[in-house]
Protein backbone atom coordinates (compact mmCIF):
# COMPACT_ATOMS: atom_id res chain seq x y z
CA UNK A 1 0.00 0.00 0.00
CA UNK A 2 1.41 3.62 -0.64
CA UNK A 3 1.95 5.88 2.30
CA UNK A 4 -1.68 6.98 3.41
CA UNK A 5 -2.57 10.47 2.95
CA UNK A 6 -5.64 10.93 5.12
CA UNK A 7 -5.77 8.86 7.92
CA UNK A 8 -8.91 8.29 10.28
CA UNK A 9 -8.41 7.09 14.16
CA UNK A 10 -10.89 5.11 14.83
CA UNK A 11 -11.92 3.62 18.60
CA UNK A 12 -13.69 4.06 22.29
CA UNK A 13 -12.84 7.11 23.87
CA UNK A 14 -9.35 6.73 26.09
CA UNK A 15 -7.95 4.43 23.47
CA UNK A 16 -5.45 6.69 22.72
CA UNK A 17 -6.76 8.49 19.14
CA UNK A 18 -5.80 12.05 19.27
CA UNK A 19 -2.36 11.34 21.26
CA UNK A 20 -1.82 8.62 18.32
CA UNK A 21 -3.07 11.78 15.72
CA UNK A 22 0.17 14.07 17.65
CA UNK A 23 2.00 11.83 17.08
CA UNK A 24 1.15 11.17 13.59
CA UNK A 25 1.59 14.80 13.15
CA UNK A 26 4.94 15.29 13.94
CA UNK A 27 5.51 13.47 10.98
CA UNK A 28 3.75 15.68 8.72
CA UNK A 29 0.55 15.48 8.27
CA UNK A 30 -2.13 18.27 9.36
CA UNK A 31 -3.93 17.15 12.28
CA UNK A 32 -8.06 18.11 13.16
CA UNK A 33 -9.02 17.34 16.34
CA UNK A 34 -12.95 16.64 15.54
CA UNK A 35 -14.27 17.70 19.33
CA UNK A 36 -12.71 21.16 18.44
CA UNK A 37 -14.88 21.38 15.26
CA UNK A 38 -17.57 19.86 16.98
CA UNK A 39 -17.71 21.55 20.65
CA UNK A 40 -18.91 25.26 20.75
CA UNK A 41 -19.29 26.97 23.81
CA UNK A 42 -21.17 25.45 26.26
CA UNK A 43 -20.37 22.01 25.26
CA UNK A 44 -22.90 23.00 22.43
CA UNK A 45 -22.37 21.74 18.51
CA UNK A 46 -20.91 24.46 16.66
CA UNK A 47 -23.71 25.42 13.65
CA UNK A 48 -20.53 25.12 11.23
CA UNK A 49 -19.48 21.87 12.44
CA UNK A 50 -20.44 19.62 9.23
CA UNK A 51 -18.89 22.51 6.75
CA UNK A 52 -16.09 22.31 8.85
CA UNK A 53 -15.55 18.61 8.48
CA UNK A 54 -16.18 18.71 4.50
CA UNK A 55 -13.32 21.12 4.48
CA UNK A 56 -10.96 19.44 5.96
CA UNK A 57 -12.09 16.06 3.77
CA UNK A 58 -11.10 17.99 0.63
CA UNK A 59 -7.77 18.44 1.84
CA UNK A 60 -5.27 16.42 0.32
CA UNK A 61 -3.54 15.01 3.48
CA UNK A 62 -4.47 15.16 7.12
CA UNK A 63 -5.12 12.84 10.34
CA UNK A 64 -8.06 13.04 12.24
CA UNK A 65 -10.43 11.00 14.85
CA UNK A 66 -13.24 9.12 13.12
CA UNK A 67 -16.35 10.06 15.34
CA UNK A 68 -19.34 11.81 15.38
CA UNK A 69 -22.18 9.42 12.81
CA UNK A 70 -23.02 12.31 11.12
CA UNK A 71 -20.07 13.20 9.40
CA UNK A 72 -18.41 9.39 9.84
CA UNK A 73 -19.46 8.89 6.22
CA UNK A 74 -17.93 11.66 5.07
CA UNK A 75 -15.26 11.49 6.33
CA UNK A 76 -14.31 7.37 5.02
CA UNK A 77 -15.27 8.55 1.55
CA UNK A 78 -11.72 10.71 1.59
CA UNK A 79 -9.84 8.92 3.88
CA UNK A 80 -7.03 6.63 2.63
CA UNK A 81 -6.61 4.41 5.85
CA UNK A 82 -8.17 3.90 9.14
CA UNK A 83 -6.21 3.01 12.17
CA UNK A 84 -8.51 1.13 14.34
CA UNK A 85 -7.25 1.23 17.90
CA UNK A 86 -8.82 -1.66 19.76
CA UNK A 87 -7.47 -1.47 22.86
CA UNK A 88 -8.37 -4.07 25.98
CA UNK A 89 -11.35 -2.50 27.76
CA UNK A 90 -9.26 -2.43 31.21
CA UNK A 91 -6.15 -0.42 30.03
CA UNK A 92 -9.30 2.16 27.74
CA UNK A 93 -10.88 2.70 30.53
CA UNK A 94 -7.78 3.33 32.82
CA UNK A 95 -6.86 5.98 30.82
CA UNK A 96 -10.14 7.87 30.55
CA UNK A 97 -10.63 7.41 34.15
CA UNK A 98 -6.88 9.28 34.46
CA UNK A 99 -7.50 11.58 31.71
CA UNK A 100 -10.74 12.88 33.28
CA UNK A 101 -9.33 13.05 36.71
CA UNK A 102 -6.21 15.39 35.70
CA UNK A 103 -8.53 17.54 33.37
CA UNK A 104 -11.11 17.91 36.30
CA UNK A 105 -8.30 18.69 38.73
CA UNK A 106 -5.93 21.05 36.19
CA UNK A 107 -9.55 22.92 34.56
CA UNK A 108 -7.68 22.23 31.47
CA UNK A 109 -9.43 23.83 28.33
CA UNK A 110 -10.03 21.14 26.11
CA UNK A 111 -12.30 23.00 23.26
CA UNK A 112 -13.86 26.67 22.66
CA UNK A 113 -13.51 27.59 26.32
CA UNK A 114 -15.19 24.13 27.56
CA UNK A 115 -13.31 22.35 30.71
CA UNK A 116 -13.86 18.98 32.30
CA UNK A 117 -17.45 18.89 34.15
CA UNK A 118 -15.88 16.09 36.77
CA UNK A 119 -15.72 13.14 37.65
CA UNK A 120 -18.91 12.58 38.78
CA UNK A 121 -20.67 14.19 35.81
CA UNK A 122 -18.34 11.66 33.73
CA UNK A 123 -19.73 8.22 35.55
CA UNK A 124 -23.07 9.38 36.10
CA UNK A 125 -24.44 11.40 33.24
CA UNK A 126 -25.38 9.60 30.60
CA UNK A 127 -22.93 11.64 28.02
CA UNK A 128 -20.20 12.01 31.13
CA UNK A 129 -16.86 10.65 29.24
CA UNK A 130 -16.35 7.49 31.34
CA UNK A 131 -19.64 6.13 31.34
CA UNK A 132 -19.79 7.08 27.56
CA UNK A 133 -16.55 5.40 26.97
CA UNK A 134 -18.28 1.89 28.99
CA UNK A 135 -21.30 2.10 26.73
CA UNK A 136 -19.81 2.41 23.39
CA UNK A 137 -16.48 0.29 23.73
CA UNK A 138 -17.87 -2.30 21.31
CA UNK A 139 -19.24 -0.19 18.70
CA UNK A 140 -16.09 0.28 16.13
CA UNK A 141 -16.27 -3.80 16.18
CA UNK A 142 -19.90 -3.46 14.23
CA UNK A 143 -18.68 0.16 12.06
CA UNK A 144 -15.24 -0.27 11.06
CA UNK A 145 -15.42 -3.41 8.70
CA UNK A 146 -18.26 -2.00 7.25
CA UNK A 147 -16.44 1.50 6.15
CA UNK A 148 -14.81 -0.03 3.10
CA UNK A 149 -11.68 1.82 3.92
CA UNK A 150 -8.20 0.08 4.40
CA UNK A 151 -8.04 -0.52 8.14
CA UNK A 152 -5.76 -1.42 10.40
CA UNK A 153 -6.24 -2.70 14.02
CA UNK A 154 -3.76 -2.29 16.27
CA UNK A 155 -4.65 -4.10 19.89
CA UNK A 156 -1.32 -2.82 22.01
CA UNK A 157 0.80 -0.79 22.31
CA UNK A 158 3.49 -2.89 21.32
CA UNK A 159 1.27 -3.03 17.71
CA UNK A 160 0.87 0.94 17.69
CA UNK A 161 4.40 1.74 18.10
CA UNK A 162 5.72 -0.75 15.47
CA UNK A 163 2.82 0.77 12.83
CA UNK A 164 4.15 4.57 13.65
CA UNK A 165 7.90 2.60 12.82
CA UNK A 166 6.07 2.03 9.38
CA UNK A 167 4.58 5.25 8.45
CA UNK A 168 6.54 7.34 6.30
Amino acid sequence: MATPQRILLAGVSGAGKSTLARRIAERGYPYTEIDGLYHGEGWTRRESFADDVRSLAAEPRWVAEWQYSEVRQLLAERADLIVWLDLPTPIVMARVVRRTMRRARTREELWNGNVEPGLVHAVTNDEGIIRWAWKTRAKYRALVPRAGVPTVRLRTQREIEAWLLTLA
